[in-house]
């Protein structure tokens, strides 16, 4: 493969990391070192949360750039580049249409935090949601929260994800929009904010083109960086929908397809 890649950016849960969250990190910290080398920069981009993702790299996030809450949160290795500003009735109405379906359990995910209300949302989905959630508080009421909102997340039954996905759709049609990986987690974000909306603002501000910019993912969230980035891959476990919109297929996550594809493109000399 020959490219000039100056940013690559992957995904985490279900492409990055294995199922039980670990992956190579002597091989990754190799890796990192060959493409810092190569001016490239690299990119978790993912639903999650900043400060699990950052916990997830301890030795090396000062040097990676992060797209995180699915392109609400921006960061360039270590400053903030950019953060959504959800409007307050845009979250009381998902709080509404939650307290609607007792299926649907509701994140509020802020600048500072990540909140769950108490009485809506099960202790048990409260511990969960701390593995992706690192700051996570439990409050009385989301219109008492202090914090500016990147997003609102929802969990619902994994089997009847793309039910609720076609729901929120409906509901909320110009006001936000939902998007999913498909497992029973379906993030509502501002219109136009996923994670090519991220990766963009990173390209534009290092002053490069999509052509220059890697991607990995797996699931429908990844679709736009997928459909952006002039050099694309979908993990072998992704969904039908990733794998038509990336450009070349790899590795599964259970494989290291990622590391193992970043290894060919970034070669020891």
């Amino acid at each position: 493969m020959d490219y000039n890649i100056k940013l690559a950016a992957t995904d985490i849960d279900g492409t990055f990391v294995r199922s039980d969250y670990t992956y190579d990190t002597e091989r990754f910290h190799r890796i990192l070192e060959r493409m810092e080398k190569a001016g490239c920069v690299f990119a978790a981009a993912s639903g999650n949360q900043y400060y699990q993702l950052r916990d997830l790299f301890p030795d090396c996030h000062e040097k990676m750039a992060f797209v995180a809450e699915n392109g609400a949160y921006v960061r360039d290795r270590g400053e903030l580049v950019f953060a959504a500003d959800m409007p307050r009735e845009t979250a009381e109405l998902m709080t509404g249409i939650c307290g609607e379906y007792p299926e649907m359990s509701g994140v509020l995910c802020g600048l500072e935090s990540a909140y769950c209300q108490r009485g809506a949302v099960s202790p048990q989905f409260f511990e969960i949601m701390k593995i992706y959630f690192h700051r996570l508080k439990w409050t009385d009421d989301f219109r008492k929260v202090k914090d500016q909102i990147l997003k609102f997340t929802v969990g619902v039954p994994e089997e009847k994800t793309q039910y609720y996905f076609e729901l929120l759709r409906e509901r909320l049609k110009d006001i936000a929009e939902p998007t999913t990986s498909g497992h029973g987690s379906i993030d509502v974000i501002l219109p136009g904010c996923h994670k090519a909306s991220g990766l963009k603002r990173l390209a534009e501000r290092w002053g490069i083109t999509p052509e220059q910019c890697a991607a990995f993912g797996d699931g429908g969230n990844d679709i736009e960086m997928l459909q952006y980035c002039g050099c694309s891959f979908a993990v072998s476990n992704a969904s039908p929908e990733a794998k038509a919109a990336a450009k070349h297929i790899c590795p599964s996550n259970e494989e290291d397809g990622v590391l193992a594809t970043l290894d060919r493109l970034f070669p020891s000399c």
